[in-house]
């Protein structure tokens, strides 16, 4: 019983290819129609499109990863109830052509959100890293958002005046840019003026007040997905705590278990992703994964070492402060569950983010989505897969 072994690939123009994804080995693809707008319906014809791309190459188009959430959803401002129709169109259109499970979020601006994009290992290697004390620089010092000194503790205030004191000009706007870089679907980046003036649309939010917005928003599409036999499987927040003064939703087990009791149903679920919720070292990912077990639709497997001061290293995908092989085994052990249930049981699984290793430094590739690091973290997961289940006697 093993995982769907997928990878990630940003449609046609990606510089890891179709060829090269299942030269790896793996046998589904994750991708999204990044080149339309957040917010326009995905209609059947570019739908279609992608998909007789990927079975071309002999593969299968399994999850969606991402149909963005607009920003006015998020808030329910704007045109959000159009942008809402929208969703469900596309909901409609994804189930009429079998890819039935959508990997999104809720995250106010940016997807993700890394101070180092290219962090030097002791082996060579480069990893994507956060510094909590790298973006209150940035937050205070180049972002100047009001009153930011208010998130910070006296001792991570003056740490940031520090840092920032020694950045040079390149190095204030490679900062700028790597913090900027976490965007949504087909958007390319903020200038720091957009960012500002965007942001302001958070200032009255705490985090109850978005999870408001996000149950209703499930209220509206998941009759939508459970008609169209899609689900949903929403991405924890990345990094799992406030950044910038904004709200986070999907950060803790109480907040995951929230948003699916207030909205029960099979086509309500998660994106089981390691490496954000393991960010947070009160966070039993092995309990998580065994209460969240049925709702787990998606699984994002990524190890990260925490640091001192909130700051995190995206580590090798078998070191780390996350309990890989506990974590998979309990993933593996639901499988089993729902294949004894006679439920639907395979899980795809995905290598989330791998090093830039040798030949990875001469591409220009998205942040983390390497060609060999993630082959790297494909074969060592799938090493670890098989033991875990010779362990079973299967």
């Amino acid at each position: 019983m093993s995982f769907i072994q997928t990878l990630r690939w940003f449609g046609p123009d990606d510089p890891v290819t179709l060829d090269h994804i299942r030269q790896a080995g793996a046998s589904g693809v994750v991708t999204a129609l990044h080149h339309l707008r957040n917010g326009d319906v995905w209609l059947v014809d570019e739908i279609r499109i992608r998909k007789k791309l990927i079975e071309k190459k002999g593969l299968e188009w399994v999850v969606i990863e991402s149909v963005p959430v607009h920003e006015d959803i998020k808030t329910r401002t704007g045109d959000f109830l159009r942008h809402i129709d929208h969703y469900k169109q596309t909901i409609r259109n994804l189930g009429r052509e079998g890819i039935n499970i959508i990997c999104y979020n809720f995250m106010p601006l940016l997807d993700w959100t890394r101070t180092d994009l290219d962090y030097e290992l002791h082996t060579g290697a480069k990893a994507l890293m956060f510094s909590k004390i790298a973006l209150a620089s940035f937050d205070m010092f180049i972002l100047n958002r009001y009153q930011a000194q208010d998130d910070y503790t006296d001792i991570e205030i003056k740490l940031a005046q520090v840092y920032y004191s020694k950045l040079d000009t390149k190095e204030l706007e490679r900062l700028t840019k790597n913090i900027l870089a976490g965007l949504p679907g087909s958007e390319e980046s903020y200038s720091l003026k957009a960012f500002r003036k965007k942001l302001r649309n958070y200032k009255e939010y705490n985090d109850t007040a978005l999870q408001n917005n996000l149950l209703e928003f499930l209220k509206e599409i998941i009759p939508v997905a459970e008609e169209s036999d899609v689900r949903m499987a929403i991405h924890p927040d990345d990094p799992p705590f406030s950044i910038l003064g904004m709200p986070r939703v999907v950060s803790t087990p109480d907040q995951i278990e929230t948003l699916l009791k207030e909205v029960n149903s099979p086509s309500n679920g998660i994106t089981f992703c390691t490496g954000s919720l393991g960010v947070r070292h009160e966070n039993d990912l092995i309990r998580m994964a065994r209460e969240f077990g049925q709702a787990i639709h998606f699984v994002h497997l990524r190890n990260i070492q925490r640091e001192d001061n909130d700051a995190f290293i995206e580590s090798d995908h078998l070191e780390g402060d996350v309990p890989m092989y506990e974590v998979a085994k309990e993933l593996l052990l639901e499988m089993h569950r729902r294949k004894s249930a006679g439920m639907d049981d395979r899980i795809p699984m995905r290598p989330d983010h791998g090093h830039r290793l040798i030949a990875d430094g001469d591409i220009q590739v998205n942040p983390g989505y390497t060609g060999i690091g993630r082959l790297k973290g494909l074969a060592e997961l799938r090493g670890l897969e098989m033991g875990i289940e010779k362990s079973f006697g299967s």
